[in-house]
């Protein structure tokens, strides 16, 4: 028996990945997985998509594998996580409808993000019944694996106090099988990086990102384009690095901080122009990248192959998720023949 804890994480296949989800929660994923201190499995949640885009599933298709690419090219190493497909798990659909047994709508109604998301996508009073109760298939997600861990940021937090309720629940009505989940929240101040037009975040839909398939070309004409300072009209005026997304980025990407520290006073003082200090930026993103761009070429060689690492890790995912359910089923008294 292993004495590793068990991460369960993921992302919806809505499109490429950019280096916001790289900032966010993908270079953390890698460095939890190669400390050897966890099980890891990564999913991507092609169902829980689906609950806003069900009348777009080519969407979803094509988007599946560029997310496995995306995925082998930052580094998760499937011979260390299990990289799963959600619909590809038939034991989690079951659990979500055992569990929605367990939550009232008024609850679901009340969880802060589903509201912000709700409002965000503008649904009004047409909110898919899928999306309204996605919390609860995230709590199916988590306990099928019995996960102890899992990896979010702190708008996500309401989302694992839902799937600890349930645990709750659960286990209080039927017995002990479950397991309450602890959320892995990035440090503060980090974990978010604010879009390219210094919104404040990065997204697909904002059409303001850096996706990490960008190629060497579409990077530089990205950052040389970021939002600066509006007031810093000459090179020799003082500017603001309060704010400004080309340092936002450099503080996050640049390991050299006294690089940084003194390339802000410069910019502050006056006589650090806009262009200088962008293309100083493209030049440490394009080292962050290189490597990253040069693993998801040699993936998209044998995109059968990567079609197979996911077919394994589903297999894999499947005979733990079967057991967990099947020991859910149990406490319920629901294996009428034996």
């Amino acid at each position: 028996m292993s004495n590793k804890k068990i991460i369960l994480t993921g992302d919806r296949p809505t499109g490429k990945l950019h280096i916001g989800h790289y900032v966010g929660s993908l270079q953390n994923r890698v460095k939890l997985q190669n400390s050897g201190d966890y099980e890891s499995y990564i999913m991507i949640a092609d169902q829980q998509a689906l609950t806003d885009n069900a009348r777009d599933p080519e969407k979803i298709r094509n988007s599946l594998i560029q997310v496995a690419l995306d995925y082998l090219a930052v580094g998760i190493d499937p011979k260390k996580s299990t990289i799963l497909v959600q619909s590809q798990i038939p034991a989690l659909s079951e659990l979500t409808m055992h569990y929605l047994n367990l939550v009232t709508v008024s609850r679901l109604e009340r969880n802060p993000t589903v509201k912000t998301e709700i409002k965000q996508k503008q649904f009004g009073q047409s909110v898919p019944a899928g999306f309204f109760i996605y919390p609860v298939s995230q709590a199916a997600d988590i306990t099928a694996f019995k996960a102890t861990t899992v990896p979010v940021g702190e708008d996500q937090e309401p989302m694992l106090e839902q799937t600890r309720e349930i645990v709750r629940s659960f286990n209080s009505i039927y017995g002990e099988v479950l397991v309450e989940p602890e959320g892995y929240f990035p440090p503060e101040g980090e974990g978010r990086i604010p879009g390219l037009d210094g919104n404040a975040k990065m997204s697909k839909s904002l059409n303001n990102a850096i996706y990490l398939s960008d190629d060497a070309d579409t990077v530089q004409k990205k950052v040389m384009s970021m939002y600066t300072d509006p007031t810093h009209v000459h090179v020799e005026d003082p500017g603001h690095v309060e704010g400004n997304t080309v340092f936002t980025y450099l503080d996050i990407f640049d390991d050299d901080k006294q690089k940084v520290a003194d390339l802000k006073a410069q910019y502050q003082h006056g006589g650090l122009g806009d262009v200088k200090i962008k293309r100083y930026l493209n030049d440490v993103l394009q080292a962050v990248l290189d490597p990253i761009r040069a693993r998801r070429a040699q993936y998209e060689q044998d995109i059968p192959g990567v079609y197979q690492i996911l077919k394994d890790g589903s297999e894999k995912a499947n005979q733990v998720a079967n057991q967990t359910l099947k020991e859910v089923v149990e406490k319920m008294g629901l294996n009428y023949f034996g």
